[in-house]
């Protein structure tokens, strides 16, 4: 996956491309090796049993992950219709920290092996997951050869869980309302609604919870407020929900004819409300793509399924076109728009353009077949034979549930017919993107001007920053806008009152079509960024013996250094640079990292650049040292020299941003100031034992919350005088004693 950022420093413009690979994990140019082995005999009759009478509990076993040992994971069996008390080949859910808390394979803590049911090819799901990646937040899938007790079970894809890690690493944040779009009970009868956002379930959004299956502590009147916007109060729409990815997601699933997703019945998909309080969808369950799946309530004329010639020739606006048996609000009233429209078209265009036309997909297809080729061979459990695996990938194979089309069959014709698919093509031509002036600062406005051939209308989107909404705004060709003379072309926009980063991107249509700069917007998109100056960004607490209060992204204890944003605008760590001493100032280059207003930043200072960008190429010495924190051009934009520690305190500014340093019990990615309120010691109220392990006591009831040390809320009570912690982690958390209005700090070892 590659993402464009298109830098401005305050003394020279440059663009810098930036890649984001896979996990190694999850790299498709090995198959991993998973050997399970079941602590009970009849794993096989538990697994069954559960799945029978709709338990989700797991059993347990030992895992073996390309070498690496894990016991006491737990195991069950994963998905609906390709799970089969008559099968051999089941799909696998494994949570390797199922029993032990924390555990996890280079990050990994679960595990989503599918049996390739469907499909022939064996790699409809793993090629459909590498398209998706290059237009929207998408799992990761590989291979994976699977054993059970030593015995081959087969070859399986290894997909990444869509679970809060995923969240944090694509939206930043895993708290916030996430639901998975599944019914308990798929309705496939004429008008199922299933998990389609529609409204008809009710007005209350406890109507809602048998059609989706809430991922987060919190979110069901966040999700019907989304249901009732898109189906009552179309003009808002854009507040509660991010089109330009749900267009995407639409795209990909209408070209590829994907229907085992919401354009079929209104099913596997995820949604997410990030940081911009907008819902973005997530694909998932891409094993049917590529026509192997041919039901929908799109119409009357394809409810009782549709055959590969209606799959080559699916017009891409069937729920626009057509009459729906079911509503499909989520597809239907965002296509009645005929702006969207155009952007959904041009988004299959690029699709098309870049995979199908030029024939990418079947180089990748031949690829992937070549490196399981073997491993299918050897696979005794799978439920196609050899010749239909090679045959495949070009040619249809007779199925139980009817003919699986050829990937290259189903595809090169579709790409002829929407090749000529009326909105495809005509498009305006986007080209000189130029912005002015060249140098700017925090506040500032600066002009986007591109020249734009055969438009009618453009407009320029553009944000401050991840942690916001884009915006759109009109383009003008009117001789007022720093855009020349008036219809020669250049168009022009102005953004007011610039933030440190601004990230934007480009659209264009005529009678005929429309156009995206980048193409691939707004995944990918430009972005100008004026140097930070002196006291923007500052390092606001540091830990240089941290035992037990916090870990980083792989469980372990390690130095941290806090960065801390003092403006009202997002900042970007772009062209900063950290270091532990004035010899080489530019120690450690940090990634492009954006830092929301009055946010802060965690940096690890491990030397295990390894483990993620945030991870430094030094650690910090326990008995004190300087920390420089300076730009390309060698400007120091801040220093301290920390003081030795002593276990788990930390060095913090105080107060939050702009005090003096104090030692303080840490505040990790949190206000500084917070601690003050901490009285260690109260009168008439205690709480005992501290530190403690499976129970917290109170001398007396008292209305009670607890926060762990990054300030999530994990406990409250009316009144109480007895907490359990057996579900807690090691570390500190603070309790709030809301009648006293006082705060404790507590310390819970294993």
């Amino acid at each position: 996956m590659l993402k464009k950022y298109f830098i401005l420093c305050l003394l020279t413009a440059f663009t810098q491309l930036t890649v984001w690979s896979q996990t190694n994990f999850y790299a498709v140019d090995s198959l991993r090796e998973i050997r399970i082995s079941f602590y009970a005999s009849d794993w096989d009759y538990q697994l069954d049993s559960f799945y029978v009478i709709g338990d989700n509990d797991r059993i347990l076993a030992d895992i073996e992950i390309d070498g690496d040992y894990y016991d006491s994971v737990g195991v069950r069996y994963k998905g609906f219709s390709s799970v089969s008390v008559n099968r051999i080949k089941n799909p696998f859910n494994i949570k390797l920290d199922y029993i032990i808390d924390g555990q996890d394979h280079k990050g990994v803590d679960k595990l989503k092996l599918s049996n390739v049911i469907q499909d022939p090819s064996f790699i409809r799901e793993v090629l459909t997951y590498e398209i998706a990646a290059d237009y929207l937040p998408s799992a990761k899938a590989n291979y994976a050869n699977l054993y059970i007790n030593d015995t081959l079970w087969g070859l399986y894809t290894n997909v990444q869980a869509v679970n809060k890690d995923f969240l944090n690493d694509h939206f930043g944040n895993k708290y916030n309302p996430f639901f998975k779009c599944n019914p308990e009970n798929l309705n496939v009868s004429p008008g199922g609604e299933n998990a389609n956002l529609s409204d008809t379930h009710g007005t209350d959004s406890t109507d809602y919870y048998p059609y989706y299956d809430m991922k987060s502590d919190y979110g069901w009147e966040a999700l019907y407020h989304l249901i009732d916007t898109l189906n009552n109060h179309a003009d808002s729409i854009e507040k509660v929900l991010n089109v330009d990815r749900t267009l995407w997601m639409h795209a990909l699933n209408y070209t590829l004819i994907n229907f085992d997703s919401y354009i079929g019945y209104g099913q596997n998909y995820y949604v997410y409300k990030d940081e911009t309080g907008q819902f973005n969808p997530i694909l998932w369950d891409l094993n049917m793509s590529f026509g192997s799946f041919r039901l929908t309530d799109a119409s009357s004329i394809y409810f009782n399924g549709f055959d590969i010639s209606q799959a080559q020739n699916m017009d891409p606006l069937t729920h626009h076109n057509q009459i729906s048996i079911a509503p499909r609000p989520l597809l239907r009233n965002l296509f009645l728009s005929e702006r969207n429209r155009k952007m959904y078209l041009a988004h299959i265009r690029t699709i098309v353009q870049e995979h199908f036309a030029n024939q990418d997909y079947y180089i990748r297809g031949q690829y992937l077949q070549n490196l399981i080729d073997s491993s299918v061979q050897n696979d005794t459990n799978k439920f196609y034979t050899y010749s239909d695996f090679t045959t495949n990938l070009t040619n249809q194979v007779a199925l139980v549930t009817g003919d699986c089309p050829g990937i290259t069959q189903l595809m090169d014709a579709r790409t002829t017919y929407l090749s000529n698919y009326t909105g495809y093509s005509g498009e305006p031509i986007i080209s000189n993107i130029t912005h002015s002036p060249q140098n700017f600062n925090l506040g500032d406005d600066v002009w986007i001007t591109a020249d734009i051939a055969d438009a009618s209308e453009a407009l320029l989107t553009f944000r401050f920053g991840q942690n916001m909404a884009f915006k759109k705004i009109a383009m003008f060709d009117d001789g007022n806008h720093n855009d020349g003379l008036a219809n020669d072309g250049l168009f022009g926009a102005k953004i007011s009152n610039t933030a440190n980063t601004i990230d934007y991107y480009l659209y264009a249509d005529n009678d005929s079509a429309g156009v995206f700069s980048p193409v691939r917007a707004a995944y990918e998109f430009y972005s100008l960024q004026s140097q930070l100056q002196v006291g923007d960004v500052v390092i606001n607490e540091v830990m240089s013996n941290n035992i037990s209060a916090v870990t980083d992204n792989s469980g372990k204890y390690e130095d941290w250094i806090e960065l801390y944003n003092t403006t009202n605008s997002p900042a970007s760590t772009a062209g900063l640079f950290l270091t532990d001493t004035l010899d080489l100032l530019h120690k450690w280059e940090l990634p492009n990292y954006l830092i929301p207003a009055g946010g802060y930043a965690i940096v690890w200072a491990d030397e295990d650049g390894g483990q993620g960008d945030l991870h430094a190429n030094f650690k910090l010495s326990n008995f004190g040292e300087q920390l420089i924190l300076t730009n390309t051009d060698s400007v120091v934009i801040d220093s301290i020299t920390y003081l030795p520690q002593a276990d788990d305190i930390a060095f913090a500014r105080s107060p939050n941003g702009s005090g003096p340093f104090i030692m303080q019990v840490p505040t990790f990615k949190a206000n500084n100031d917070f601690i003050n309120a901490v009285q260690e010691d109260v009168e008439k109220v205690k709480i005992y034992p501290n530190p403690f392990k499976d129970v917290l006591l109170l001398n007396s009831k008292q209305q009670v919350e607890v926060r762990d040390i990054l300030g999530q809320l994990i406990f409250s009570a009316e009144s109480t005088n007895r907490i359990s912690t057996s579900n807690w982690g090691s570390g500190i958390y603070f309790i709030s004693l809301k009648d006293k209005k006082q705060t404790l700090k507590v310390i819970k070892i294993q």
